[in-house]
C-alpha cells in the first residue's frame, strides 16, 4: 500500500492546489525524509510558482506539518488493515493477541518499506493529538490509539491484568519504535535481512509474553 495521491506532478485541478502541494511534499518525504520537504521544490513539482504556494502554506513548516499528518495517517491505515485481517470475535484471547501482533508487524513493515515517510510522520512531535479520546476508532485514529484499543481488548479478554493496563502502551510503543529506529537509520541498519526479521520476531514475542 502507498500513500494515495490525487494529482500528477505538474498539474492539478482548479481549487486543489493545496492537495497537489501536499502530494508533492509526500513524494519528497518518501525520497528524502522530512528535510527534503521544501516548499519551493513542492511548488515546482506541482507546476506552480513559489508565490502561488504561499496562498495555501505560510511557510515550509506548515507544509511539513501537513505532510507529517498524511504520513501518520498512512501508518494508521496500514495498522488498521493488518488488524482487519485477523479473524475472531472481540474478546477472544487468541485473536486479541494476534491483533496486537498485527499492529506491531504493520508498524515495523511501514518503517522498513517507507523510511522517509516514517521519519516524517514523527518529525513534528506536537503535530498529532496523541491524547484524543476516540483516536483508536474515529476517522482520525492514530497508531497509538489503535495500540490502546488492542490493549483494551486484551484486558477485556483477561490476558492483561487491569492493574497493569494503565500506561502500558508507552513501553510497548517504545520497544517497537526503538527497534524500527535501530534497524532503520540506527546502528543495526546493516544487519542481514534474516537477522532483522529475527529481531522483530523476538521483540514482538517479548511484548506478548510480558503481558501475562
Amino acid at each position: 500500500m502507498s500513500v494515495t495521491t490525487t494529482s500528477q506532478p505538474g498539474s492539478y485541478h482548479h481549487g486543489n492546489l493545496r492537495v497537489a502541494l501536499i502530494d508533492a511534499g509526500v513524494e519528497l518525504a518518501r525520497e528524502g525524509g522530512p528535510d527534503a520537504v521544501v516548499l519551493r521544490e513542492a511548488s515546482r513539482r506541482a507546476g506552480v510558482s513559489h508565490n502561488a504556494a504561499y496562498r495555501h502554506f505560510a511557510d515550509r513548516d506548515e507544509l511539513l506539518a501537513a505532510v507529517s499528518a498524511t504520513a501518520m495517517r498512512e501508518l494508521a491505515d496500514r495498522m488498521a488493515a493488518g488488524v482487519a485481517r485477523i479473524p475472531g470475535e472481540y474478546g477472544d484471547p487468541a485473536a486479541a493477541r494476534r491483533r496486537l501482533g498485527a499492529i506491531g508487524t504493520a508498524y515495523l513493515e511501514f518503517a522498513r518499506a517507507e523510511p522517509g515517510l516514517f521519519a516524517t510522520a514523527f518529525a513534528l512531535p506536537q503535530q498529532h493529538a496523541y491524547g484524543a479520546p476516540d483516536d483508536g476508532t474515529g476517522p482520525d485514529r492514530t497508531p497509538l490509539g489503535q495500540l490502546r484499543t488492542a490493549l483494551d481488548e486484551l484486558a477485556d479478554a483477561g490476558v492483561l491484568g487491569r492493574q497493569r493496563r494503565d500506561g502500558i502502551e508507552y513501553p510497548i510503543w517504545s520497544a517497537v519504535h526503538g527497534l524500527a529506529v535501530l534497524t532503520g537509520p540506527g546502528p543495526l541498519r546493516d544487519v542481514p535481512e534474516a537477522t532483522r526479521h529475527h529481531l522483530e520476531e523476538l521483540t514482538l514475542s517479548f511484548i506478548g509474553e510480558s503481558l501475562t
